[in-house]
């Protein structure tokens, strides 16, 4: 693996002191087999005359390089650059090289489907990735027309950015793109299935690999009418319309996203071609990454960040407005329901690690410290911040900024303060005071509500003391004469940047039977009730009718518990209690999951048992409440499955005996059944590779892999730990699903030796694999379940040392601090 040096802010400022790139002319072959493919690159870009610069570049062999018509020494390649000196006004490099396929999800990405034997290519040039491909100025704020054209084999098909000219003989080219960043050129090649359509004068297509293709067929009229909803939508909230020509979505294998907003090209990762029976929930939230890509047209591509520290003006607006959109837009109406029990959690963990930093930070140093902001507070803490701004400026105003901020930056890139004056202008209000806290400052507040008097209490932790002032709603609930809860009102309260704001419209209502702070979800804190509702919560709960107040309830609750304030032991009483009676798919599966992590990390070894065992009940109960072949019912049985010991059971179910009516065992919930049997030690070897015989798909080679790092021998473990650390042969999926199957409770005694191998071995690891698959892979390998003090004493002496991975300091540091609550849960 080539070591490259990371991008500086520094550098980029300065190439871009001196650059101005044109137009960048590429030539693909990727006709031969092996390991590498043909690139031929034309670079048009004006400069300051006589000055020097450099292009990302990471080739294999070079063929030719010629400046301006003069050859390029081949000493100048070096490190992942290519420099050059004695720079023209204007400029054209020619390069030829041949460069390498990756199989980690970056570069140019090499597939075999298991299938059939098809080979696929998709293009990831993400954050310092171009160089991979050809060489590029691998910086967003400096864009450039693309014109690809592509030389493969006769029975493939190709997709770009760029709409499709001609295509003959296995000869592909493609029309130049509008301005685009590096980053966000794309390519989708093989011998794809592809269903075409239309609407509102911009041409549809959908491509997926060829063993998906009855599965896309069956799924092609929910993709495209979700894409024409949102596309309508974000047409009549935008004056600029969709400005990318076509609008293509591809679902490729092993890709490392969810997906990608390349422009005319969004690229998802192809395990969202349902093959399987899939709940509501798992359909609301592909429409959501539908409408969040789509709103990347206008927040990413369109207008484009000048650098990575305003990645929030990408992710966070993203975020929020495709939440909003798919549920405005789509039948899919409870999306902020998701967010609230989902998105914000995501957010709020990651904002209280010792990895936490701004919204929208004063700096980001370089590449690599921008690859790890990509996480739930740029995305889920931006987004909640936005929700909470468009409740501070009012929608008309923020609709009206936005649109300004696109007129005033197409096609070109912007900041922070490009966007906040715009905001500023349209609302009338000086926005400065609002960034500072809100995007500027890192953690976040705790909200409490307290009683006689009424009051809302606002706390930050002492290393980031920020008070923020935060419009909310307090939500007064009853019981009805029916035995129905409702709310009787729902009071607005602007809290103040302070340590106690008052609230007197509550003090002058009567008693309420539960009192929510926070109704309606407005703001982005973590929340915590007054101790009467706490204690009514039990019983309350089950008969909200508004799914949005039962998941900010139920966000509180768990939450509560992480942060240790509550034991895991009532958490699980409560969910046998609620749970059953939960209408929500998606609170069902985030309670059952969120409640199934905190057993076996916060749970003792001796108390574990007993807990999963009430895990299993609440799940075992709704399941036989659930509607036949609803999404309900599915969703607690696989609640079950995880949670359950009855291995005679489960086997049952694989032989088709004594499976709930309507629950289909299909392929996927028949390996998802496989592989609890497989950590029970009821199911090993033999059964996983029939089961792969029967699933000889891309999704059964990763689900094998999952089981075989699960099965509880030391032969199979230490086959496991093997590819996790050193197998570079495997692609980036197969690792990362082996390293997830890697840790199971029931298994600790036989992986006690692997717990001090992580910190001894995982640096290595780093040195192999890069960027999204490795920090991945490092986070499930990670031995999170063995909770205890000498854990935590090895992570601090892996810390301790200067030429730790940044990657992997973050993972180590961020996990640590996770069992810091849990051991201090436990003990």
């Amino acid at each position: 693996m080539m070591v490259v040096m990371p991008l500086t802010r520094s550098e980029a400022t300065a190439r871009a002191a001196i650059i101005d790139v044109h137009s960048y002319e590429v030539h693909l072959d990727v006709t031969a087999a092996g390991e590498t493919f043909g690139s031929r690159a034309v670079v048009r870009f004006g400069a300051r005359p006589g000055s020097s610069t450099f292009l990302e570049f990471e080739p294999v062999v070079v063929s030719s390089m010629t400046l301006n018509g003069s050859p390029v020494p081949s000493l100048s390649v070096s490190g992942g650059r290519l420099t050059l000196a004695d720079l023209a006004e204007e400029n054209e490099l020619v390069v030829e090289a041949t460069m390498r396929y990756s199989n980690d999800g970056e570069g140019l990405h090499r597939y075999t489907d298991p299938a059939d034997g098809n080979v696929y290519l998709y293009q990831h040039l993400f954050i310092n990735n171009g160089g991979r491909v050809l060489p590029c100025f691998d910086q967003p704020d400096l864009k450039a027309s693309w014109q690809v054209s592509v030389s493969a084999p006769a029975d493939w098909k190709v997709a770009t950015n760029g709409e499709l000219v001609s295509s003959s003989a296995g000869e592909w080219r493609f029309a130049a793109t509008k301005p685009i960043s590096t980053y966000l050129a794309s390519l989708f090649a093989g011998p794809f299935h592809a269903v075409t359509d239309s609407h509102d004068g911009i041409p549809l297509a959908l491509y997926v690999r060829a063993a998906l293709a009855e599965h896309l067929d069956r799924q092609a009229e929910e993709l495209f009418t979700i894409t024409k909803q949102c596309l309508d939508r974000y047409h009549e909230m935008f004056e600029i319309r969709y400005p990318f020509g076509h609008y293509q979505q591809a679902f490729a294998p092993e890709f490392n996203f969810g997906a990608m907003e390349y422009p005319g090209l969004v690229v998802f990762r192809d395990e969202m071609i349902y093959r399987s029976a899939v709940t509501d929930s798992q359909r609301e939230s592909r429409a959501n990454v539908i409408a969040h890509e789509m709103a990347h047209m206008w927040f990413g591509d369109l207008v484009t960040m000048a650098w990575w520290d305003d990645l929030w003006l990408n992710e966070s607006f993203a975020e929020y407005l495709g939440t909003r959109v798919a549920g405005e837009a789509t039948r899919f109406t409870g999306t902020w329901t998701t967010f609230a029990m989902q998105r914000k959690a995501w957010g709020l963990r990651a904002d209280q690690h010792p990895s936490t930093h701004p919204v929208a930070p004063v700096e980001v140093r370089d590449t690599e410290q921008a690859l790890l902001n990509f996480d739930g507070i740029s995305y889920a803490k931006g987004a909640a911040t936005l929700k909470q701004l468009v409740a501070f400026v009012g929608d008309e105003a923020f609709l009206a900024g936005l649109n300004e901020h696109f007129t005033a930056h197409a096609y070109g890139n912007a900041t922070l303060a490009d966007l906040l004056g715009a905001l500023a202008k349209a609302s009338g209000r000086d926005l400065s005071g609002w960034a500072e806290v809100w995007l500027r400052r890192a953690q976040v507040n705790t909200l409490r509500l307290e009683l006689s008097p009424a009051r809302v209490e606002q706390t930050a932790p002492a290393d980031y003391p920020t008070l923020r002032p935060h419009k909310i709603g307090i939500g007064l609930y009853d019981r009805g004469a029916d035995g129905t809860v409702v709310r009787r009102s729902l009071l607005p309260v602007e809290v103040e940047a302070a340590a106690v704001t008052a609230v007197p419209a509550l003090d002058a209502e009567p008693a309420a039977d539960l009192v929510v702070l926070n109704d309606g979800d407005l703001t982005y804190a973590k929340i915590r009730l007054d101790d009467a509702s706490t204690a009514a919560v039990s019983t309350v709960l089950p008969l909200i009718s508004d799914s949005l107040a039962r998941a900010v309830l139920w966000a509180a609750t768990l939450d509560a518990v992480v942060d240790g304030e509550r034991p895991v032991a009532e958490l699980v009483t409560l969910v046998l209690t609620a749970l059953p009676v939960e209408s929500e798919v998606v609170i069902v599966e985030d309670v059952l999951r969120a409640t199934r992590s905190l057993v076996d990390r916060y749970s003792t070894p001796e108390t574990r048992p007993a807990a999963l065992e009430l895990v299993a009940q609440a799940a075992d109960r709704l399941l036989a409440v659930s509607e036949p072949g609803g999404s309900r019912q599915l969703a607690a049985a696989r609640g079950l499955i995880g949670a359950t010991n009855q291995s005679g059971r489960l086997r049952g179910w694989l032989d088709g005996e004594g499976v709930p009516d309507g629950l289909a065992i299909d392929a996927d919930l028949r390996w998802l059944i496989l592989y609890r049997l497989v950590v029970l030690d009821a199911a090993g070897t033999a059964e996983i590779d029939e089961e792969f015989a029967r699933d000889r798909s891309a999704t059964g080679a990763q689900w094998a892999a999952r089981c075989r790092a699960a099965v509880p021998t030391p032969d199979a473990k230490a086959a496991a730990w093997q590819a996790i650390v050193s197998d570079v042969s495997l692609s980036n999926r197969l690792v990362e699903m082996t390293a997830s199957g890697f840790w199971h409770p029931e298994q600790l005694d036989l992986l006690a030796p692997y717990v001090p191998r992580y910190f001894a071995e995982m640096p290595a690891m780093m040195r192999v694999r890069g960027g999204m698959s490795a920090e991945r892979t490092a986070g499930y390998a990670y031995p999170e379940l063995a909770v205890g003090a000498e854990t935590r004493r090895l992570a601090a002496e892996l810390l301790s040392r200067e030429d730790l991975d940044p990657i992997l300091r973050r993972v180590v540091q961020d996990a640590d601090d996770d069992m810091r609550r849990a051991v201090e849960a436990r003990f």
